[in-house]
């Protein structure tokens, strides 16, 4: 029993070490190499005391990454989801990091890369939907058109 626990463990640390990962995750890679579930929870419980798994600190990381690459609320819930982190979390860590202010940039920097300048409306049709996809609710894409819409007018009607 010590020498399986042994090896749940090394190959535990093989895993945390590459890169970071849910305790959901971690676990059903342990028992898919062959740990029991038993075994597989003593050794998350044993990485969680060294601080080598923190769902909250990877949530944040997650979060991070997706809001910067220009993801809406939708898209990061959906990455939460696949990667196990807690669903009691997901509201929590999206409401105290992610501001309505931030969400908007993100859309509207998305929108300039996207368009370039261009007002034609079915250019502006596919941009929204691309918001859509991306995570973004549709009040949050007609807003980012709005805006665009607003400052790209005024950018056109000056001398």
């Amino acid at each position: 029993m010590e020498e399986k626990h042994s090896e749940s463990r090394t190959r535990a640390l093989r895993v945390v070490s590459k890169r970071s990962i849910s305790a959901s995750e971690l676990k059903k890679r342990l028992i898919t190499k062959g740990d029991s579930e038993e075994e597989a929870e003593l050794t998350i419980n044993w990485l969680k005391e060294l601080g080598l798994i923190d769902d909250l600190d990877y949530a944040h990381s997650i979060l991070k990454h997706y809001s910067e690459k220009g993801y809406g609320p939708a898209r990061i819930r959906d990455e939460f989801f696949k990667r196990g982190i807690p669903r009691d979390m997901w509201d929590d860590i999206l409401e105290s990091k992610l501001e309505d202010s931030d969400v908007q940039i993100a859309a509207n920097v998305f929108l300039e890369k996207k368009l370039r300048g261009c007002l034609e409306e079915a250019d502006l049709n596919r941009a929204s939907n691309a918001l859509i996809r991306r995570g973004f609710s549709y009040d949050q894409a007609r807003s980012a058109i709005g805006y665009y819409l607003e400052s790209n007018e005024l950018n056109h009607n000056e001398p």
